[in-house]
């Protein structure tokens, strides 16, 4: 299957890009990026073809790769989508559900496969362990991922849509697609912020439990944390660290795809519509959030 990245950043280069290098089955064919410069120096890194012209580009693949803001994700996306093109997306889908919703319908319209990279869903380690917790007693779970994404060593410290949107829609994708795999769909969410980036979730799942999520993207280097536990009658269970690196899962995410395209399968535990679920979550949290800084009450 020819593929087509988008995006020439560090994730583009060193995740997407590698991993669509050395897959079999896949022929990575091009890259597309808003710099032409950027573009044809990925290009000549893995040896494709580059444009900056997102419908010629389209013209040469059969399945297109996302490694840009989720703004310009869920615009181009919808475009590939319409072209028949399968996606192979990143975390958030969108940070709108409008752009969300619209990204859903131009995929069902098309009827081509999706799979969403979240990277914590796609990791061998926490496959494993959410198959060892599944169907377990669960009352509810809390999750901490208080990170330092901007420190001056960071491939992301110069992320402009992360800082503007912070943990709630960078780590918090993360957090939603375990909690989910693990509790169950969720239903409501309340939330609450404190400085900076700093939120502090509810999530309300359909089978009664509740989890808790506390994120940040700006934490000093000594209190950083990333911990998520499920408790209840059945004990306390916490998902296990390490044991796959991003290119190892983004290999996961790639090889469901290629299989979903060749069974003619739509659907996906990860696909777009759990993707627009997450956005529909992560807004009301976004907007409650804004509600109560407006009010005083944070």
């Amino acid at each position: 299957m020819r593929f087509g990245l988008v995006g020439t950043g560090y994730w583009a280069r060193v995740t997407h890009g590698a991993v669509l290098a050395r897959e079999p089955g896949v022929d990575f064919a091009a890259v597309w990026g808003r710099d032409a410069d950027k573009a044809a120096a990925l290009g000549e890194e893995f040896g494709i073809d580059a444009y900056t012209d997102f419908t010629e580009f389209l013209s040469h693949v059969d399945a297109v790769a996302f490694a840009v803001p989720p703004d310009v994700q869920a615009e181009l996306g919808a475009r590939a989508a319409g072209a028949g093109k399968h996606l192979l997306l990143d975390k958030p889908i969108a940070t709108s559900v409008a752009d969300a919703q619209r990204l859903v319908e131009a995929v069902d319209r098309a009827g081509v496969s999706t799979v969403v990279f979240f990277t914590a869903r796609f990791a061998e380690t926490n496959r494993q362990w959410l198959e060892t917790v599944g169907g377990g007693a669960w009352e509810g779970a809390w999750a901490r991922w208080i990170v330092s994404a901007f420190a001056p060593d960071s491939p992301y410290a110069n992320s402009p849509w992360r800082r503007e949107k912070g943990a709630l829609w960078d780590v918090g994708p993360h957090v939603l697609s375990v909690l989910t795999a693990a509790l169950g769909r969720v239903e409501a969410v309340t939330a609450d912020g404190g400085t900076g980036d700093l939120v502090h979730l509810i999530f309300h799942h359909a089978n009664g439990a509740t989890s808790t999520a506390t994120l940040t993207l700006n934490a000093p280097s000594g209190a950083i944390n990333v911990e998520l536990s499920l408790w209840g009658p059945s004990g306390l269970a916490t998902m296990p660290h390490g044991g796959s690196t991003a290119e190892d899962a983004y290999g996961v995410a790639l090889r469901e795809l290629l299989s979903n395209v060749a069974a003619g399968e739509r659907s996906h535990p990860c696909d777009v519509h759990f993707g627009a679920s997450v956005v529909r979550t992560l807004a009301d949290a976004e907007q409650q959030i804004a509600s109560r800084r407006r009010s005083g009450h944070s």
